[in-house]
């Protein structure tokens, strides 16, 4: 007998088996049973959510002969030549692979007839986004108008693509990503009626790496039944996808905590000499700092033994949670560096390595921080200072001159007048030099030969002496990289100020154009003569 994939051998075959998309079978079981079946539909989502089993399970529920609140029976002889696939009347066809404009006038063509057996002719048309221009317009008019016996059901992954006439002619149903809850109760039933062995442990993992989708759900549990009749448990599942095991995880969150990078970076070759998937690895690492710091706000936990909840109890008592929240941002943008860079490896040590290093300095950084901040409110007069001894002298002189009465110690008093403000022209510089240190190099190239004008006390104008192009003014004004310099020039000057960028060469120009306006309003024969 020939052996048929999970996914194709557990297909559902009614709304009812359908997880996670109750908002969408609903709507359309009330459709059928008020028998207000549209011409058109489009099923939107993202892979492996339902789109065509819901498509086959449409077309048999309209076409069945005893159906019951809008299920398909499954059982007649038009339910059975659909199942089989030998119905003529159900057309399931790849738009991926049959694109063209002829593949949609040969449908064009076939609406006119009557279908053979069944109550309507459906075309299911998967991966609908596609077609070609031409198809698009060829299919128009036969999508808006088509005879009484025919519907349409489109499915795709990527509604943007669609031309805006198509998309006004369905009924759109966005099918959503599937919960790993309803993912697991579906694998426990396909795990009964295949008698399939498998840990809650190791459906959770299932779960999770499938992101959403049910069809990759029941490829990844395929493949570990491939290995043979044993039980499926969390470390089969872990092996198969190259995630690393718990103990190298933790080996190398350890390292990351103590600053060495030297044993992390010793665990990390041992990973890599095992083979595992270096995005596995970084994602099961940052799913471990974020269990540190789940147990460290609420002392819970599920999914570990006991063995690792001390484990993890230990790492948690070395590390404060604004640490382990900045580790798991910054693992976040290595994960994404290491999944366009070519050198995946390289983008992973030097990443433990910075690790180790912002870790060291966290607590000098924070001591930074908080002495500029209680700088900051003493220069403001946010903090009230209590007078020292030698202040108190300088009083006692200052009420002691005012009475005639001599003193010795007529040391002048330093008011908060005598204190010199920064000005642009000093703090400039710096800004540019730490867009430089910090790797922004987009700003800082776009600034270099620049200069900075306050114009009043919450605003700064950056003049380009030589013009702003259209390209770097586009990168300039984007909000992130306003945000980015904004906070840089407040940090530097002590207060909250506003980014403005002023394009001399335009200035100047506008005031040429202005001149020539006037001449032209007062029609009097001037000459402009440059200097």
């Amino acid at each position: 007998m020939e052996y048929t994939a999970l996914y194709r051998k557990f297909r559902p075959v009614n709304f009812d088996e359908m997880v996670g998309q109750e908002h969408i079978t609903k709507t359309l079981r009330n459709q059928i049973i008020s028998n207000r079946i549209g011409h058109a539909y489009l099923f939107n989502g993202g892979r492996g959510t339902g789109k065509t089993s819901a498509a086959k399970i449409f077309a048999r529920a309209i076409n069945c002969l005893n159906p019951k609140d809008g299920e398909p029976c499954n059982e007649c002889e038009i339910c059975k030549a659909i199942l089989s696939g030998s119905l003529t009347d159900v057309v399931e066809m790849d738009a991926a692979s049959n694109n063209s404009v002829e593949d949609i006038r040969a449908i064009r063509d076939e609406v006119n007839f009557l279908p053979t057996l069944a109550k309507y002719r459906v075309y299911i048309i998967d991966e609908v986004h596609m077609l070609s221009p031409g198809a698009f317009n060829a299919l128009l008019k036969t999508l808006e108008e088509p005879p009484a016996h025919v519907k349409f059901i489109l499915a795709t992954t990527e509604p943007q693509k669609l031309p805006a006439t198509i998309l006004s002619r369905c009924q759109r149903f966005d099918f959503k990503r599937i919960s790993n809850e309803d993912i697991i109760k579906r694998l426990k039933i396909v795990c009964q009626k295949a008698q399939i062995e498998a840990t809650d442990e190791a459906l959770e993992i299932i779960a999770i790496l499938s992101e959403g989708a049910m069809r990759d759900a029941l490829s990844i549990l395929e493949r570990c039944i491939q290995e043979g009749n044993d039980k499926i448990d969390e470390n089969k599942v872990k092996e198969l996808v190259g995630i690393p095991p718990i103990t190298f995880v933790n080996k190398i969150v350890k390292n990351i905590i103590e600053n060495d990078a030297v044993e992390a970076l010793n665990s990390l070759d041992e990973v890599i000499k095992e083979g595992k998937d270096l995005q596995n690895l970084v994602w099961e690492i940052i799913k471990y700092i974020k269990d540190i710091l789940v147990y460290k706000t609420s002392n819970n936990l599920s999914i570990y033994n006991k063995e690792e909840i001390k484990q993890i109890e230990e790492l948690s008592k070395n590390i404060s949670k604004e640490r382990l929240i900045n580790l798991i941002y910054s693992l976040s943008e290595i994960q994404n560096d290491i999944k366009w860079s070519t050198q995946k490896e390289i983008m992973l040590q030097t990443g433990i390595i910075k690790l180790c290093r912002s870790t060291q300095n966290d607590g000098i950084d924070e001591l930074k921080k908080k002495v500029e901040e209680l700088e900051q409110k003493i220069n403001t007069g946010s903090i009230p200072i209590k007078a020292s001894k030698n202040q108190e002298v300088q009083k006692t002189s200052e009420l002691n001159t005012q009475n005639n009465v001599p003193n010795q110690d007529t040391k002048p008093k330093k008011t908060q007048a005598n204190i010199k403000n920064i000005t642009s022209e000093e703090y400039w510089p710096k800004v540019l030099e730490k867009l430089k240190s910090t790797g922004k190099m987009v700003l800082y190239s776009n600034l270099i030969n620049t200069k900075a004008k306050q114009k009043d006390d919450l605003t700064l104008e950056i003049i380009f002496s030589n013009g702003l192009t259209a390209f770097g003014k586009t990168m300039l004004e984007r909000p992130e990289n306003m945000n980015e310099l904004s906070k840089l020039v407040s940090m530097e000057c002590g207060k909250v100020m506003r980014i403005k960028y002023i394009d001399e060469k335009e200035y100047v120009q506008n005031q040429e154009e202005s001149i020539e306006d006037m001449v032209k309003k007062l029609d009097i024969p001037i000459n402009i003569i440059d200097e």
